[in-house]
């Protein structure tokens, strides 16, 4: 059998023949630095002594033979550290504001599981919400037909679907249509969390609504577990007692 021949397909042979190019001219770069730098070691008096060069690389001479960094490139560095110190300090507020909410969710969670009828439940969701959390207040709301506890808001039929839309689950951002849920202190309200519920069997609908006075409380973009974990405590709770 004689040898085999192997030939090269036009793409392969330009991508190996590129290939080869930029070897030689990273070769060449390297070359020719090699010659600038000792040039430049022979003679720093072409860097000392070009004010503009030294100006556009952020250096500047401040005695005769020491050259620093000069006030752009300082000015940068101070920037940058700036910037890194203040993006350290909000992860830092951030991770404790966190960990103060996590705190006292799991102190309302104990204070929800104390409650002694419907009523007292209530209560303790708007002594939560005003107390540990500082909001305007807390309701418990549920849809009609049916009786509604005591303490508790009335919801008429659908009325979870108009505050979270038909397959809403939760909500946080502007009151629209849940002042009502506040009563006088509705016109006082800024922004709302609001979590769907179902409790007994067969299910009824609920919400879960927390109100603040401030319009950046509570804002569309925010995550909603905590109120949602409050929520399913809540309901679990509140089907010790059957409605009167």
């Amino acid at each position: 059998m004689g040898p085999v021949t192997v030939s090269e397909t036009p793409k392969a042979s330009a991508n190996v023949t590129g290939a080869l190019r930029e070897a030689e001219r990273a070769k060449a770069l390297a070359k020719d630095w090699t010659v600038v730098a000792a040039f430049l070691r022979e003679h720093p008096q072409f860097i000392r002594e070009d004010a503009a060069l030294l100006e556009d690389l952020g250096l500047w001479v401040r005695a005769a033979n020491v050259v620093e960094f000069g006030p752009a490139a300082l000015a940068r560095l101070s920037e940058a550290k700036t910037k890194e110190k203040a993006e350290r300090r909000r992860l830092e507020a951030t991770a404790r504001a966190n960990f103060a909410a996590q705190a006292q969710t799991h102190a309302a969670v104990v204070d929800l599981l104390e409650a002694r009828n419907h009523a007292d439940l209530a209560r303790r969701v708007n002594d939560i919400a005003c107390l540990r959390f500082g909001l305007k207040g807390g309701v418990v709301a549920l849809e009609t037909p049916g009786p509604v506890p005591a303490g508790w808001r009335i919801l008429g039929p659908d009325g979870a679907a108009a505050l979270l839309g038909p397959t809403g689950l939760a909500r946080m951002g502007p009151p629209e249509a849940s002042r009502g849920l506040f009563g006088e202190l509705g016109p006082e309200i800024g922004s709302v969390a609001l979590v769907r519920m179902a409790i007994w069997e067969p299910a009824r609908q609920g919400v879960l609504a927390f109100a603040s006075a401030d319009a950046d409380a509570f804002t569309r973009e925010m995550g909603a577990e905590l109120v949602a974990f409050l929520a399913r405590v809540i309901e679990r709770t509140a089907e010790r007692w059957p409605v009167l």
